[in-house]
């Protein structure tokens, strides 16, 4: 937008935007809007609509784009224009009343937190603020959503305001405290029923905004304990949970408020009368909970067990250290647990993580006597979740694996995964089992599937010498009657599955176990559960499974008479691959070309057909299906080669080559099919290893003329792979190079473009992935190759790209290649090598410590600066010296002061920086201080 905008227009285009009924006309008018707000006039627009008051949409546009502006945009302000908005801003803030619409009322109590937040020359912004409001009745609606949202936003990440910034609004906020707290305690006063409020009242909710505001405060740490314990403020929210008329807003908002006080007080040193207060007031709460669970009141219950949970959570490292003691007091963990007796099953999860984090302690402290304390609580919560993981005794036929109940079981799993270790698998396994036993006279099908389910769980980490239950269970299973319920027989079929490594040991078993299995391949509903189960006992019992070879051979060859899921195909394929692959020689080579016969003959029918035939995802006439299992049974068949053998399936994988080359070209513009050809083709090479080499010449070649008319990455991954395998055989390297200058061509033409490299991470990550294995397989032709200086430029350049995968590929390429430096090589041309890349670090060392300065600063979340870290080390590693003065040279280019006047970094931090990274030993050194220099610009 060049010029701006009359007040008329943009009047027009909201109008056009909300009035209009004409749907293309709203679409227009969203655009250019859009395009508006991202001017530079946006801010005068903005603040003319507001003064003008003529509407309520166009009141909420412009506060909502001035919020905007001073969010992401605030740069755009000359530093002598802050304060006219900041006293614009106020005045606009001056004219809200109780009939303002609060989604107006958000915004513009969000652009002014944002622009107190960033504008470090308005001090005590948040005493004058409440100065300024406080006064006035009609402005308590405003006054205390601006200080709920003004501690909120500190931690927004679209303000970036840095570590220095933070901790000087805190600190001014918690000098603000006693005032804030002054306020909403005569808010309190002014408003003490909140069951009892005029309809004008409700509307106005102070409760709620009481209770949000005080959460806001304790979120961020600024409330001081002692000026909170005594206050009527901490009382007040309990006082309402334990009223049975209060709200469910106001339950929910003094639910959070106690929540956010529980989080805190976790640093029991600093918050200990808080603490204190807390778990005196929690203690008041049990009543309640159980009037909400008489009343049948499932949100009540909810944020009581979110407040019991929240209170575990923070004691926990007193109830691991001390149990029984002062915090300690298990009283905590009996409110959990009250709340996983609820019958409703979403309460009980909400204190999963309590559960997990307790099972982690416990599992690092591994102290059997404390462990002992807790075993009578994990095994009370186990018989809970077998509870709550029955299935409605009317239900028909297997969960729907969308339905959020299925969900909830499959975290049971994982929950009782972790935290059995306290009570043993075996114990679990008998305690389900005499559960079972129990109930025998009167067991219904949903509680024995769900004991079953519970057993499941922990089968995998069974003894193998455990001889006393496990049989007599199998054995139920395996004489399960045809006419048990549905879900019965598929979590027994689950069951059989997890209890493979112990059926190896018990080979006894393993022909019943084969023909339970089988039948169920031949039941619609329980034929996906059957063949993963019986890949399963496949995988683990493949040495005794081979004279079983045939048999499975025939499965699947019928497979497709069954009703199958993809997953479960591969999965019983893999399952087959992997018995293949333990029988003698002679025999796989025939085994193998069977197995790929299922698949490639359908596969060349596809191929074969017409250019319009209709692929369909899922369906026997998608190409990826048959794709797919070739790759899996390329992946598993993997005999071991000694003394020169020919290798059994390098015939039949010849054989399919044809094939393969012409589904690529078939399929080269389809990039979701070209993937898994690539991956499949992969497997082929990793299958033969070096008795590939046959294929070598006519896969590059194809390779290297599709990439010139579709840049598909796969092939880039593709090339990494030959590398792998080929690059130390002396008469390849010269082939794989000509392969690597192909590639690059269209590779730099496409992430040079404008946000080349953010548009395509999958390229920059294929091609570095390319690039490290050249650096690793054949160093010294790659280094003296004419495009070694183009890829290092482009992976500088490629440092602040934020793509994970992507830029972990860069950063291990720049390591791997600096390394070469200082590597131990005995070899004829290691000197040449460590000339070659010293050379290089030489000429671009500084454009590199620079790019990853800003990168790590600027661009990249803080998970991935061990990546970034690496390379540091590597270039200290080379020359220290010289990285410390390149490193200086990057540091003088930060800026040490934000838009807004904030200091970002001092002179001394800059210089513990410095000294922190150049001194550091070791790579968490590093990484540690790269992190701490991130927050203080972010």
């Amino acid at each position: 937008m060049e010029s701006a905008p009359s007040l008329e227009t943009v009047l027009n285009a909201l109008q056009a935007l909300y009035r209009n009924p004409d749907i293309a006309g709203k679409e227009k008018a969203s655009v250019w809007l859009g395009e508006m707000q991202r001017s530079v006039f946006a801010w005068q627009i903005a603040d003319q609509l507001l003064q003008i008051n003529q509407d309520v949409e166009s009141c909420y546009f412009a506060a909502q784009t001035m919020k905007i502006k001073i969010q992401y945009a605030f740069h755009e302000l000359p530093a002598t224009a802050h304060m006219s908005l900041r006293d614009s801003l106020l005045n606009h803030a001056a004219k809200v009343g109780p009939a303002t619409p609060p989604v107006i009322v958000t915004q513009l109590c969000l652009a002014l937190a944002d622009l107190a937040l960033q504008m470090a020359t308005w001090k005590h912004a948040t005493t004058e603020i409440i100065q300024k409001f406080g006064t006035n009745s009609q402005h308590l609606f405003f006054l205390l959503e601006v200080l709920t949202v003004l501690p909120e936003e500190i931690s927004s990440r679209s303000l970036r305001l840095g570590a220095n910034r933070r901790n000087e609004v805190t600190e001014e906020m918690m000098q603000a405290a006693p005032l804030v707290l002054n306020l909403l305690t005569s808010c309190l006063t002014q408003y003490p029923d909140p069951g009892q409020q005029p309809t004008s009242e409700i509307q106005f909710r102070p409760h709620v905004r009481i209770y949000r505001c005080l959460s806001s405060w304790f979120n961020i740490g600024a409330i001081p304990q002692e000026h909170i314990v005594n206050s009527p403020l901490l009382t007040a929210p309990f006082q309402a949970l334990c009223n049975p008329k209060c709200s469910s807003e106001v339950h929910e908002a003094a639910t959070d408020c106690i929540c956010s006080a529980l989080y805190i007080s976790e640093n029991l040193a600093k918050y200990r009368l808080l603490a204190q207060a807390l778990f005196q007031g929690v203690q008041t709460l049990p009543d309640a909970y159980h009037v909400s669970v008489a009343e049948e009141d499932i949100d009540k219950s909810l944020n009581y067990c979110r407040i019991f949970t929240e209170m575990a959570e923070s004691f926990l490292d007193s109830i691991t250290t001390t149990p029984g003691q002062d915090f300690g007091d298990f009283r905590t963990i009996e409110l959990v647990l009250t709340c996983i007796g609820h019958h409703q099953y979403e309460v009980a999860e909400i204190t999963f993580n309590f559960w997990y984090r307790l099972s982690e302690i416990l599992f690092n402290k591994n102290e059997e006597a404390k462990n002992i304390l807790f075993k009578p609580y994990i095994e009370r919560l186990m018989v809970a979740l077998c509870r709550h993981c029955q299935v409605d005794p009317d239900h028909e036929g297997l969960l729907d694996e969308s339905d959020d109940f299925f969900d909830f079981r499959l975290r049971v799993s994982e929950l009782i995964k972790d935290i059995v270790f306290l009570i043993g698998s075996s114990s679990c396994f008998a305690q389900m089992f005499q559960h079972l036993q129990a109930q025998s006279s009167s067991t219904t099908w949903d509680s024995s599937e769900a004991a079953l389910y519970i057993m499941a769980a922990v089968a995998k980490n069974l003894l193998p010498d455990e001889g006393e239950i496990v049989p007599q269970v199998l054995q139920a299973v395996l004489n399960l009657p045809q006419d048990a319920h549905v879900a019965v027989r598929y979590t027994s079929t689950f069951l059989v599955g997890e209890l493979s490594e112990w059926i190896n040991l018990h080979p006894n078993y393993l022909e019943p176990v084969l023909q339970f299995l089988l039948s169920g391949l031949q039941n619609v509903q329980l034929s996906t559960i059957a063949a993963k189960s019986l890949q399963n006992v496949c995988s683990q019992c493949k040495e005794k499974m081979t004279e079983h070879f045939p048999g499975l051979l025939h499965i699947i060859q019928s497979m497709e008479t069954f009703n199958l899921s993809h997953e479960a195909a591969v999965g019983l394929l893999m399952g087959t691959s992997v018995i293949l692959a333990k029988m003698p020689h002679e025999k796989i080579t025939e085994g193998f070309r069977q197995l790929c016969a299922v698949q490639i003959t359908p596969l060349s029918k596809l191929i074969e057909s017409g250019p319009n035939n209709e692929i369909k995802k899922g369906n026997t006439s998608d190409p990826i299906i048959w794709i797919d299992r070739l790759a899996v049974i390329f992946r598993h068949s993997s005999p071991i080669i000694v003394n020169g053998q020919q290798h059994p399936c390098q015939p039949v994988i010849q054989e399919l080559w044809p094939v393969l080359s012409n589904a690529c070209a078939k399929y080269q513009s389809d990039i979701r099919i070209i993937e898994r050809c690539c991956r499949c083709i992969r497997f082929a090479v990793r299958c033969l290893g070096k008795h590939s080499s046959g294929l070598l010449h006519p896969l590059v070649t194809q390779m290297v003329n599709l990439y010139q008319n579709h840049q598909h990455s796969c092939y880039l991954y593709l090339g990494s792979i030959l590398v792998d395998e080929y690059g130390r055989e002396a008469g390849c390297i010269s082939g794989l190079l000509d392969m690597l200058q192909a590639f690059c061509g269209p590779t730099f033409k496409i992430l040079e473009e404008a946000n080349g490299l953010r548009n395509h991470p999958d390229t920059v990550d294929d091609l570095f992935r390319l690039c490290t294995r050249f650096t690793q397989r054949a160093p010294l032709p790659f280094l003296q190759h004419t495009m070694m200086k183009p890829i290092l430029c482009c992976a500088i350049a490629a440092c602040s790209l934020d793509h994970r995968d992507a830029n972990a590929s860069v950063m291990k390429f720049l390591s791997e290649l600096i390394r070469i430096a200082h590597q131990d090589d005995d070899g004829a041309d290691a000197e040449t090598k460590r000339t070659i890349v010293m050379s290089l670090i030489s000429e671009h060392g500084q454009a590199l410590t620079q790019s990853i300065l800003n990168a790590t600063v600027f661009c990249l979340p803080s998970y991935m600066v061990t990546d970034v870290a690496e390379v540091v080390q590597e270039l200290m590693v080379v020359d220290r010296p010289v990285f410390c003065k390149w490193l200086e040279v990057a540091l003088k280019t930060m800026p040490t002061e934000s838009h807004g006047g904030a200091v970002n970094a001092t002179h001394k931090q800059l210089t513990d920086f410095h000294k922190a990274c150049t001194s550091a030993e070791d790579l968490p050194m590093v990484s540690r201080a790269l992190k701490d220099f991130c927050r203080l610009f972010r």
